[in-house]
């Protein structure tokens, strides 16, 4: 199986390409963004060797299903899914804020929480709590983005004072984040899996605030199965889940957890394929379709002949 871990393309009117941790994101005259959802993989933002295949495919297929179920509630970047691995939008002014929101204590909340922590982002969170524990209310955690490096906590309070974004747009986005986020626990509740957490960003044009990159794709989410949770929550188990935190764990596992000296353990093919196994499997539960793997020996030149269509028609 092949994989797309690199792109250098030139399209009519490109200003300018930013390649990220996963995507490679395309101006086209400073009006459009050619996002192209690589089948690269990060963890403790350090970019892992070996790309995934099918995984672009499918965070860009979950993302275009969300962004269309998620429209009545706030306006998006989306224009059009050229491609399998491509989403064309409006080009917005990003926000330097991501906005997360847990339903759930786990994660590095549940790891800052067991070190003694009883406060996250200006939040305070109640004692006694255990892992995975459901939260009374979900709590809204802000980070700040970083354009390079890890992102930093940061609180509502300090984010307004500090004019990193006005109290008028932030206090929208809050909204948007819980009406975001209720609807996504909706959808999941319907495919049995919970919506443990999961990052927004928002970005604004013509003073207007648009939902922009992915959402809830198992990149930007967690999830659990619904089956067994409660049981499992009981006995101390560890939650059956749906995310990109299994790699993680592999890798702290493998005493990689992206610091100085460190080496990433070896990706074997056996582990490639079985991390994409597990991405389509999240697709198929989640969006509640057969992921149909897209035809192509030549994932590039794929892409581009599609993208160049769909500007030239456009």
């Amino acid at each position: 199986m092949k994989a797309l871990t690199k792109t250098d393309y030139l399209f009519p009117g490109q200003k300018s390409v930013y390649h990220g941790k996963v995507r490679d994101v395309y101006n086209i005259n400073d009006d459009l963004l050619v996002m192209v959802a690589t089948d690269r993989i990060s963890a403790f933002d350090v970019i892992l060797p070996k790309g995934i295949p099918f995984k672009g495919q499918v965070l860009n297929q979950i993302a275009a299903t969300f962004l269309d179920a998620t429209s009545d509630i706030v306006p998006n970047w989306k224009i059009a899914t050229p491609d399998p691995m491509v989403t064309v939008g409006l080009m917005c002014e990003g926000f330097r804020v991501e906005m997360i929101i847990r339903g759930y204590l786990t994660g590095s909340a549940w790891r800052e929480y067991k070190s003694g922590v009883r406060e996250i982002c200006g939040v305070k969170l109640p004692e006694g709590m255990k892992e995975n524990q459901k939260f009374p209310e979900p709590i809204i955690t802000p980070t700040t983005k970083a354009d390079a490096g890890h992102d930093e906590n940061i609180s509502r309070e300090e984010i307004i004072a500090k004019g990193i974004v006005d109290k008028e747009d932030y206090e929208l986005m809050e909204d948007y984040t819980r009406k975001l986020f209720e609807r996504g626990t909706q959808m999941a509740t319907e495919k049995g899996l919970i919506l443990v957490d999961t990052k927004y960003e928002f970005g604004k044009k013509d003073g207007k605030v648009y939902l922009i990159d992915e959402i809830h794709t198992p990149d930007s989410s967690r999830y659990f199965y619904a089956d067994g949770y409660e049981e499992k929550f009981k006995t101390g188990a560890e939650q059956k889940q749906l995310s990109k935190e299994f790699v993680r764990q592999w890798l702290i596992a493998h005493n990689f957890m992206g610091q100085e000296g460190q080496q990433v353990p070896e990706m074997t093919e056996e582990y490639v394929n079985s991390v994409s196994d597990r991405y389509i499997e999240l697709y198929e539960h989640i969006v509640g379709k057969t992921f149909v793997k897209a035809e192509g020996d030549n994932l590039a030149t794929r892409i581009e002949k599609n993208v160049l269509d769909f500007l030239k028609n456009r």
